[in-house]
């Protein structure tokens, strides 16, 4: 008999990723695509990925769906996403009629928080807050045990808090959010910045400089590993900004452990202290009272199609 399964989507503004995962969140089989342009290409990405997955041993019996933006509060349909193509689009019904399966949908951070709750970092806590550092900020928050997604379905939506007022454009149409100087996005552009600055102060990255679509932010990790002093630099501005972000965050949530997830959470080793330092000197009250454990995904990135997957084994 085929165990049963259900299979999770996790969809950023880079690349579409899908896994089968059965109860116990072991990720059984994946595959990968980069994220297209359109609505209607993406919608094919996301049904070619999944179909590609199922039959064989695998009883799938849901999909559930990570996407990168704002979900209606019945979890069918994406009302707003800053790096995808949807707008008040009824994705849910549309890809579970194309597959023939129920389909679910969540907040990418929201299921990663879910996904590192049942199986991973947050495992036990109460309140748990997640920071998803991709190509923008996520945010999920469990309070006791409990995912909190607002009134609307959209909190806690953390990328867009606006740290640096008149700061760096964001694709959300304000300006300074806090994502658009933490995130690989940032990354690179802190990079490019500073080599527009101090050209002489990097050697593996000035060879990219005359493209700056090169510069990307796991160049810019993979030179600060190397020794480059610049990208080393942009490291530790993207340190300071976690810090703070997350100072911030804590004023308000007071969580119990904060997960640090996404694609930059992979270079955390050249970060992650320094953050940890910002963040006890920015937080309201520094000395005077607990701070929450700042950890990186158990899961790693596949936290949010873990979640996605438990969240189609609950409702589907």
């Amino acid at each position: 008999m085929r165990a049963r399964t259900t299979i999770g989507v996790d969809i950023g503004g880079t690349s579409v990723r899908a896994g089968v995962v059965d109860r116990h969140g072991n990720v059984l089989d994946t595959a990968r695509a980069p994220t297209p342009a359109g609505e209607a290409a993406l919608e094919d990405a996301i049904v070619s990925a999944v179909t590609g997955l199922l039959g064989g041993r695998h009883r799938v019996t849901g999909v559930g769906l990570a996407v990168a933006g704002f979900v209606t509060t019945d979890r069918r349909s994406v009302m707003f996403a800053p790096h995808l193509a949807w707008r008040d689009a009824p994705v849910g019904d549309r890809i579970s009629k194309r597959l023939g399966l129920p389909v679910v949908l969540e907040h990418d951070a929201n299921a990663a928080v879910l996904g590192e709750h049942r199986f991973g970092a947050a495992r036990g806590a109460r309140v748990a807050l997640l920071v998803a550092i991709g190509t923008g900020i996520g945010g999920g928050l469990l309070l006791g045990g409990e995912l909190f997604r607002g009134a609307y379905g959209v909190a806690p939506e953390l990328g867009h808090l606006r740290l640096v007022p008149g700061g760096r454009a964001c694709p959300c149409g304000k300006q300074g959010c806090w994502e658009r100087y933490c995130s690989g996005t940032a990354l690179s552009a802190t990079a490019i910045e500073l080599l527009a600055r101090h050209p002489g102060r990097s050697t593996l990255l000035l060879r990219d400089s005359e493209d700056a679509r090169a510069i990307t932010g796991r160049k810019v990790a993979a030179a600060a590993r190397e020794g480059d002093q610049l990208a080393q630099r942009a490291m530790q501005e993207l340190a300071r900004w976690l810090g703070e972000g997350l100072a911030l965050a804590a004023d308000i949530y007071d969580p119990e452990v904060v997960v640090i997830a996404g694609g930059v959470s992979e270079s955390a080793t050249l970060f992650l202290d320094d953050a940890r330092d910002h963040y006890k000197k920015m937080i309201t009250g520094a000395g005077f009272r607990p701070l929450a454990r700042i950890r990186t995904a158990q899961l790693g990135d596949d936290a949010a199609l873990v979640g996605a997957a438990a969240l189609a084994a609950d409702n589907c």
